[in-house]
């Protein structure tokens, strides 16, 4: 196997089943692969071997004496939270695939299989390795950010948002106009605040504006301020926004939507630090740096004569992209866990099903990030139990999930190894008692399932909400699952 980008090392993998014969082939033929194999046949060793050295890759049996394999990742994750595990088993059932999900396996492999036809697998189980380590190194290399609280933390260890890290890294400390751009929701204020709470200004106050809130002559007020009688119902003299932020960060949000008076008067402010306020003669000075945001293409916007050329080169000395939800949805289960924390609802933290969190990748997120926390805030209200489920999501989230017809977490890609074709050179097997009737080879996890939804309904003589009930499931996800499956059934 080739190397991965940035020279990423053959992966560790370690292999535990009790028929040593078969465990051995793999070790050979992985090794053969390129990756580096060790090989065990009882879980105790296994454990004791991740003690010693560390591992990408946990490949092991499911049943076996003593620890079964689902209890041998568990202890495997407690020693190593980003080992990556696969479950490998001639026995497969919709409950253990299930079990081992949400256990934290990466996969789940039905025997007997073609080693050609599970190392796509294994490549992507590396892959995953990588970022994770990549992620833990970015945390540490970026922890000493601050922030104002757990709420307002920035979250995400995808490729993009690591850019958008890095470069707050490198700004913060800097007193230079910063231009952040992105698109509504997807947290642009949180940048404002990073870039402000990791300067030198920390103490100095921190104030934003959003010129598509207000009116061109209330904008002119409440940036600048105004002397008393400069319009009616001035009463009073008011000191403006730049006043208020000396010596601390002003952040101007939707500056797209400033007129150009006000982007000639802003001009001035940030050439010199200088202003007058509405109806003032005196010319005033403020330190103040300027963060600016938009969701427009600022270039279109000057071809169209709508901002001004000499403003846009002031302000995109740097600039700071943030992408959309869809371009980072691997931040997506890091995004859940952490509304999950920082928005609960009631004193128990929730947690996704797999079948729910397949539908939130599925689903296009027009919204971004904000639109994200707002559904799991949402589904956390509706959801009956510990467990936010595809029925507590809204109904466009549901509905993307169907559309795109993507396998949920415990159908992935490795169940969907075709088991009936036999090997052309066949990894030795020796004969081992199932506790469990043995599906036929062609069985995968989804065929099992659409089985035992049919069945049930036929005990049940078609009435679904009996046969909800007994699946343990409710009505609309049973209406799901039938036309998932395409199954007749008799309407009652």
């Amino acid at each position: 196997m080739s190397n991965e980008a940035n020279e990423w090392p053959p992966g560790r993998i370690l292999i535990v089943d009790d028929e040593i014969e078969l465990m051995r082939a793999l070790c050979d033929s992985l090794t053969e692969e390129g990756y580096r194999v060790k090989g065990c046949v009882e879980p105790q060793a296994a454990l004791e071997e991740l003690r010693r050295e560390e591992y990408d890759l946990l490949l092991t049996d499911l049943m076996m004496p003593g620890i079964d394999g689902i209890q041998l990742l568990r202890e495997a994750l407690g020693l190593e939270p980003e080992l990556i595990g696969i479950i490998m088993t001639g026995h497969g059932t919709v409950q253990t695939a299930v079990e081992a999900m949400k256990l934290g396996a990466f996969d789940y492999i039905l025997k007997p299989f073609k080693l050609h036809s599970i190392l796509p697998t294994l490549r992507r189980a590396m892959e995953v390795r990588r970022l994770k380590v990549e992620n833990v190194r970015l945390k540490a290399h970026i922890e000493h950010l601050n922030f104002e609280s757990a709420r307002l933390r920035m979250v995400g260890s995808s490729d993009a948002m690591k850019k958008v890290l890095q470069m707050v890294e490198r700004v913060a400390g800097t007193d230079a106009t910063v231009l952040i751009r992105g698109p509504s929701g997807s947290g642009k204020e949180l940048v404002a605040r990073a870039l402000h709470f990791n300067g030198p200004r920390r103490d100095k106050p921190l104030v934003t504006v959003n010129c598509a809130a207000l009116q061109e002559t209330l904008l002119e007020s409440e940036l600048f301020g105004h002397e008393r009688g400069a319009f009616t119902g001035a009463g009073q003299s008011k000191p403006g926004l730049f006043e208020v932020a000396d010596g601390g960060t002003l952040f101007i949000d939707e500056i797209a939507e400033m007129s150009g008076g006000m982007q000639a008067k802003l001009l001035r402010v940030l050439e010199d630090g200088t202003f007058r306020r509405v109806g003032g003669t005196e010319e005033r000075r403020a330190n103040v740096r300027v963060i600016a945001a938009t969701n427009k293409p600022l270039e279109d916007e000057q071809k169209a004569g709508r901002f001004r050329d000499d403003l846009f080169y002031r302000l995109n000395v740097i600039t700071i992209q943030l992408p959309t939800l869809s371009e980072r949805k691997e931040d997506i289960p890091e995004l859940v866990d952490h509304f999950l924390n920082t928005r609960r609802v009631g004193r128990i933290k929730m947690k996704v099903d797999p079948a729910a969190m397949t539908a939130l990748f599925a689903y296009h997120w027009p919204g971004n990030v904000r639109e994200l926390a707002n559904v799991i805030e949402r589904a956390q209200i509706l959801a009956e139990g510990d467990t936010i489920t595809l029925d507590d999501l809204p109904d466009v989230i549901a509905d993307a999930a169907h559309a795109t017809a993507q396998p949920s977490p415990s159908e992935s890609t490795a169940m969907n190894v075709p088991l009936s074709a036999t090997p052309a050179a066949p990894l030795p097997r020796a004969p081992k008692p199932s506790p469990l009737p043995a599906e036929p080879e062609a069985t995968t996890l989804r065929e099992i399932e659409r089985r035992h939804v049919a069945r049930v309904l036929e005990m049940h003589h078609g009435n679904k909400v009996h046969a909800a009930r007994a699946l343990g499931i409710s009505r609309r996800a049973l209406y799901r699952l039938i036309e998932k499956h395409q199954l007749d059934v008799p309407h009652r």
